[in-house]
C-alpha cells in the first residue's frame, strides 16, 4: 500500500470512531485545552503506531488501546508535574449516557465521582466497561487476562456498593 493510500485508510478509520477520541479524551483531562492537546497527542500516536496494526483486529480495538496508554502517559506526565488531572463529569456523564437527554440523578453523579477516584487502569477499565465492551474486548485493549478483567470489574463493583452505601445523599 503506497503511503498516500495508507494515509486516506487511517484518516477515513479514524473518522468511523470519533467518539473514542471524545471519551477517552474527556475522561482524562477536564479541560477543554488539555483535552484537545491529549486528542492531538492521541491521533499523532494512532498514526505513529498505524504501520504496526494488524489487520486481523478491529480498527476501534487498536485505536481504543493505544488512546488509552496515550491518556494513562498523558495523565502520569500531569501528575508528576503537580496538575491534577480530572474526569470532567459533564463529558463523562454523556460518555455514559445511552440518550443525551438521560437524566442526570444523584446515582450517576455517585458513580462518576467514584469512578473519578479510580487509578488510571481501572478507570480506563470502567469506561470501557459501562460502555458495553465484552470482557474479552478490553483484556485485548488494556492488554491484560479475560479473567482478570472480571475480576477487577467485580472488585470494583463491590468497592462501589460500598463506597456509594457509605456516602450520605443530599
Amino acid at each position: 500500500m503506497s503511503a498516500r493510500n495508507a494515509q486516506q485508510t487511517f484518516v477515513e478509520r479514524l473518522d468511523r470512531h470519533p467518539a473514542i477520541l471524545h471519551k477517552i479524551s474527556s475522561a482524562y483531562c477536564g479541560e477543554p485545552a488539555g483535552r484537545e492537546d491529549l486528542r492531538q497527542e492521541i491521533v499523532v500516536q494512532l498514526w505513529r503506531s498505524y504501520p504496526r496494526f494488524d489487520e486481523r483486529m478491529a480498527f476501534s480495538t487498536w485505536m481504543y488501546r493505544v488512546a488509552l496508554n496515550v491518556a494513562i502517559s498523558y495523565a502520569r506526565r500531569q501528575r508528576r508535574t503537580n496538575a491534577r488531572v480530572e474526569l470532567a463529569e459533564p463529558a463523562i456523564i454523556e460518555t455514559l449516557s445511552a440518550s443525551p437527554a438521560a437524566p442526570q440523578d444523584e446515582r450517576i453523579e455517585r458513580v462518576l465521582a467514584f469512578v473519578n477516584e479510580l487509578d488510571e487502569l481501572n478507570r480506563a477499565l470502567m469506561l470501557l466497561y459501562l460502555d458495553d465492551y465484552p470482557h474479552a474486548e478490553i483484556a485485548t485493549i488494556l492488554g491484560i487476562s479475560q479473567s482478570n478483567v472480571a475480576t477487577k470489574i467485580s472488585r470494583i463493583k463491590e468497592r462501589l456498593k460500598r463506597d456509594v452505601a457509605a456516602r450520605p445523599t443530599t
